[in-house]
């Protein structure tokens, strides 16, 4: 096979883009892990770590405009390269932090790369894959995204009982660099003979005057918020101090979190694709997630760990629906409008988790540790607040209207 047929397989192009969103969500996630490694190495509060987590999300979600309009007229390869770059500058420099403030430096560089994988490879997907392949291609996505959550639980925990939090994050910075030079070798923007539409005036406008894409933005952010406050920060410590687990342990069960997503994203993709219906999947899932808030907010410390597994398995696989909303965006505006337009959405997923981290570690902060650990009561209120939003994500899910324009 020539090098030139490489760039022009699709499905090769997808996987070197996919494994560096791995590293996306395995970043996003990982601070459950080491928290407590961190807290105690650096001595600082759990407010101080939810600042920490939430620094991820913040340049996050201000980029992702940014992001969009510079795959929609760049070009996502650049992208990628750029962007992936200063994430591998950030990976190396929390490796080798000396203090707090060198690792908040490096967690803000570590927000800014990868802030720059996911638009750029929506757009390459939207232009590679037909169609009824799009939220299947996206399912995947997501859930590679999620694998990289699992290794940043159980995985990531084993790691750093045996060498340290700092050799296995360098480990983690050889491997991105890899899968930078793999990117500018084999990845193409387009196929060959691909004629590329530039945005035009007035898209913005088209965009900002859509109400179904607003829905979709703030359900995603109440939803996802929840998300990454339970399965990104703070399910670990509360595993660990109320149910008094180890940290495999604690690690295992978050694990399963992402199995849930992992199995879900790409199955409930497909369905929306075969039955070429994407709002009552998503209503399901919306319902799904609210429901098992309910028992972490009554009665958190009764579970089992059989129950609490389930729950996180749960959780997992009803977020999974995630990618369906993006599928309702692409087909909302045509296609050269696609890097815009999920930019523009995906800014508020990352706004609602750096809110929710932060606003959780301030709500058990309010209640206060008790012997070196937070009470169940402070887990409580935090999971309350998770609660209250997945009802109203729920409530904007069911006031979106679909729309086909782009069914290319």
């Amino acid at each position: 096979m020539r090098f030139s047929d490489l760039k022009s397989n699709k499905w090769l192009i997808f996987v070197i883009l996919s494994s560096i969103y791995f590293f996306v969500y395995f970043h996003r996630t990982s601070p459950a892990v080491i928290a407590n490694d961190l807290m105690r190495e650096f001595g600082i509060s759990a407010l101080a770590i939810g600042i920490f987590s939430s620094l991820y999300f913040y340049p996050y979600a201000v980029l992702q405009v940014p992001v969009g309009v510079l795959s929609d007229t760049k070009g996502a390869k650049k992208t990628v390269l750029i962007f992936t770059l200063v994430s591998l500058i950030g990976v190396f420099l929390f490796a080798f932090s000396p203090s707090y403030e060198i690792v908040i430096l490096s967690r803000l560089l570590i927000g800014i790369g990868v802030s720059g994988i996911y638009i750029p490879t929506v757009k390459v997907i939207s232009i590679w894959f037909k169609h009824n392949e799009f939220a299947t291609a996206m399912g995947i996505l997501f859930a590679v995204g999620n694998l990289g959550a699992i290794f940043s639980s159980f995985p990531l925990a084993v790691s750093i009982e045996k060498v340290g939090w700092r050799i296995t994050f360098a480990t983690i910075g050889i491997i991105t660099a890899i899968l930078l030079a793999m990117s500018a070798f084999f990845v193409a923007d387009s196929p060959p003979d691909f004629k590329r539409e530039g945005l035009k005036r007035g898209d913005l406008k088209l965009l900002l005057y859509n109400s179904s894409l607003w829905l979709l933005a703030i359900s995603s952010l109440l939803r996802y918020g929840a998300v990454m406050g339970f399965q990104g920060l703070w399910g670990g410590p509360f595993l660990i101090d109320v149910h008094k687990m180890s940290k495999p342990m604690a690690g295992t069960v978050l694990m399963i979190f992402g199995i849930g997503s992992i199995l879900g994203a790409p199955i409930l993709g497909r369905i929306s694709d075969i039955i070429s219906q994407r709002k009552i999947v998503l209503v399901l899932c919306g319902l799904g997630f609210l429901i098992l808030w309910f028992p972490l907010v009554l009665f958190p410390e009764k579970l089992n760990l059989t129950e609490i597994s389930l729950i996180s398995f749960g959780l997992g696989l009803f977020s999974s629906g995630g990618p369906i909303a993006y599928a309702i965006v692409k087909e909302l505006f045509p296609l050269r409008m696609t890097g815009l337009a999920v930019s523009l959405i995906n800014v508020f997923p990352f706004i609602g988790a750096g809110i929710f981290q932060t606003i959780m570690g301030y709500l058990m902060d309010s209640i206060g540790k008790v012997n070196g650990g937070y009470p169940v009561e402070a887990y409580q209120l935090s999971f309350e607040f998770c609660l209250v939003a997945s009802f109203i994500s729920l409530i904007c899910i069911l006031l979106v209207k679909e729309s086909k324009i782009n069914q290319s």
